[in-house]
């Protein structure tokens, strides 16, 4: 398929200049690292030039692609899917849930390319369930937190066991010091290239303001309220250091009427990708999440991220500022300080913002997620739903949103005005000749 169908596809026009320079660097055949900030489309960078390597006719594994979390591989995927390659098959591979499984969707999908956690890809390499014989290209992203996250022995066996890969890429959002000696073992070769765009103009900060928000209280709850009321609505991301501090603040926001889910790695998976839904969806107006959310979370409709506790380290200080003023959109960061706070040394330049006299007032989302009791194993597909709910709900297709289907399950956005009479309208209709239940998603 040619690249501007791709694009198409995926809804851009042009690659950026950094895109376009690791797109003919990656072709060419070349061990690349690519250096560049967050939000600057790095997953676009590598999937465009490795995909035109894909064979579609051999149902081997060609392409293996490490990532630091699930959450990153399943956003990798979503694009990966998007491109609409025909005959072209990919999985992804996490933990969290049973290895047996994805052993069957090996089996059964075949994948030529996987999305994979550096422990799961390797155990499943142990246990001889994916075949590395033909596997010719490896891709580790967000090299840095994997390396940070302690996964440097996984990805070094990993990489022993695919003994005829011929191109490495390795991609972070900071500068990498040192590589290690298992990403380049022929790390002096001329045929290994950095690409470093850290520094250049396309770096996502440059589209994004940067406020401090002085609290006149040690508690900044009551700060955050009358900032968040200011946004009127618009997606924001609350970054918090603990997970005890993410139940606090939802407490708070929910007592005063905030539309608003949680993040954090002591959920359970499903509670996790089912928050994060409904935050995409624009059913729910606010995320408040620690700092797993900081890297590799996707969602150009996030116009603002408040910074409730202050990190020293300037790393995850851009990680969090990097998710929003993505691609071509604009944003806000906001930074909350305490009187007993000072503002990290790392930080320049800044605006000060007073919202003191701003009201308390929470804004109600757009749209409201559906459950839908059917998904990909019952051939469930957008189409259907999208036709179901326009021949049967007599929705317009600008009043249904984002929809998503999983092997059980199906969640759609609907405009909030138009749902009590929707589930009215369908109320016994069925949806592909059988009854499913269609409800308002469950806080």
């Amino acid at each position: 398929m040619e690249r501007n169908i791709i694009l198409t596809n995926l809804g851009f026009d042009a690659l950026t200049e950094m895109q376009e320079k690791a797109y003919q660097t990656i072709k060419s055949g070349k061990n690349t690292t690519l250096l560049s900030p967050t939000g600057t489309g790095k997953t676009l960078a590598y999937l465009l030039p490795i995909v035109e390597k894909i064979k579609a006719d051999q149902n081997v594994l060609q392409m293996a692609i490490i990532l630091p979390s699930r959450e990153l591989a399943l956003q990798s995927n979503e694009v990966f899917q998007r491109m609409k390659l025909k005959g072209v098959r990919s999985l992804c591979l996490y933990g969290g849930r049973p290895t047996m499984d994805e052993h069957r969707q090996i089996r059964e999908i075949k994948p030529q390319l996987v999305f994979a956690t550096p422990g799961r890809l390797l155990d499943h390499i142990e246990k001889d369930n994916i075949f590395t014989g033909a596997a010719h290209t490896l891709i580790i992203d967000e090299f840095d937190k994997c390396l940070e996250l302690g996964f440097q022995d996984d990805m070094d066996k990993i990489i022993r066991k695919l003994p005829h890969i011929k191109q490495r890429i390795f991609t972070s959002a900071t500068n990498i010091e040192e590589m290690p000696d298992f990403a380049f073992p022929e790390k002096k070769t001329k045929n290994s290239v950095t690409l470093d765009y850290l520094s250049t103009v396309e770096n996502s900060d440059a589209k994004s303001e940067l406020y401090v928000v002085k609290s006149p209280q040690k508690d900044k709850l009551e700060t955050l309220g009358r900032l968040l009321s200011s946004f009127r609505g618009e997606p924001s991301i609350v970054f918090v250091a603990h997970r005890e501090s993410v139940a606090r603040i939802l407490s708070y926001l929910k007592e005063n009427k905030f539309s608003c889910v949680d993040y954090h790695g002591g959920q359970e998976q499903e509670v996790r990708e089912r928050n994060l839904y409904r935050f995409r969806a624009g059913s729910v107006n606010i995320l408040v999440a620690t700092d797993l959310a900081a890297r590799g979370l996707d969602i150009p409709e996030v116009r603002h991220v408040v910074q409730y506790h202050l990190t020293n380290k300037e790393e995850e200080f851009i990680h969090r500022s990097g998710r929003t003023a993505r691609w071509d959109n604009t944003g806000s960061n906001y930074l909350l300080v305490g009187p007993e706070e000072n503002i990290p040394d790392y930080i320049k330049e800044y605006k000060s913002l007073d919202i003191s006299d701003s009201p308390i007032k929470a804004h109600a989302p757009l749209w409201r997620s559906l459950y839908i009791g059917r998904g990909k194993k019952d051939k469930l597909s957008k189409g259907d739903i999208l036709g179901f709910l326009c021949k049967k709900g007599g929705l317009k297709s600008a009043e249904i949103g984002r929809i998503d289907i999983t092997s059980h399950q199906s969640y759609v956005a609907i405009k909030r005005n138009k749902v009590s009479q929707l589930l009215q309208m369908i109320s016994g209709e069925k949806i592909k000749g059988v009854k499913t239940l269609i409800e308002p998603m469950k806080h």
